[in-house]
């Protein structure tokens, strides 16, 4: 019974039946509410409390997600410029493994690397190939 009074509370109130609360002294006059207007005078006087929103973390996303204003430039532009980017890069990691300066298995490594978007620019590569001789 008391659970079917706690549905028809959270109905009322358009809030979840985990945040009302019943007070345990109070509860004949909860039993004797039937309507939804009975159910909100027992909230002003205080026979039902309305515990507050535990969880706040999915309204923190919302407020903090990204919008398409925060994106500075278009799909199609980005792409061409990752594919121009990816394209030069392996080139020259391929001229390097012919002509011996680094081995298979790096190359492998640098070409996960570059997909992976690791380096900025050609010479960037370059460097990074130097320091890690």
């Amino acid at each position: 019974m008391i659970i079917k009074k706690k549905e028809l509370a959270a109905k009322a109130l358009k809030i979840g039946k985990e945040r009302v609360k019943f007070v345990r002294v109070r509860l004949d006059e909860i039993k004797d509410a039937i309507t939804k207007q009975d159910i909100r005078d027992l909230v002003e006087t205080g026979a039902i409390i309305i515990k507050p929103v535990k969880g706040r973390r999915t309204n923190i996303k919302r407020k903090n997600r990204k919008g398409q204003g925060k994106v500075k430039k278009k799909v199609n532009k980005r792409k061409r410029e990752y594919v121009e980017m990816t394209r030069k890069l392996r080139k020259h990691v391929k001229l390097l493994k012919k002509q011996g300066t680094i081995s298979k298995e790096e190359s492998k490594q640098f070409r996960k690397e570059i997909r992976n978007k690791a380096f900025r620019s050609k010479s960037n590569l370059v460097s990074h190939i130097k320091n890690k001789k």
